[in-house]
């Protein structure tokens, strides 16, 4: 499980696969100078519901993966996710593959 810090105050438990993707459209947005919603559940253990962040230049954030291995990248995903990022709601939780968009 990786782990996403937003400005030391909030945490974000991901798994390394996602949070791989995550940075790529984090970094990507914040490079150009886009603020954005960030949307994400709580992890277990720490009740329910979801915690909502503004991205923005100014946010000390840390990204760890729980393993030090490369893992090749979804472009369709990045590419969904930020079409998500860019739309009013922000980025939020989407899975991987379409077909598990159907289902969901």
């Amino acid at each position: 499980m990786g782990l996403l810090s937003y400005n030391a105050t909030t945490r974000f438990d991901i798994d390394d696969r996602t949070l791989v993707h995550l940075e790529a459209v984090i970094y990507a947005k914040l490079r150009r100078g886009e603020s954005f919603l960030f949307t994400w559940s709580r992890a277990t253990g720490e009740g329910t519901g979801r915690t909502t962040v503004w991205m923005n230049r100014a946010a000390r954030l840390a990204f760890r993966r729980r393993h030090d291995t490369r893992i090749a990248l979804n472009h369709e995903w990045i590419a969904r996710l930020m079409t998500a990022a860019n739309s009013p709601a922000g980025l939020h939780e989407l899975p991987e593959s379409e077909s598990a968009d159907a289902v969901g």
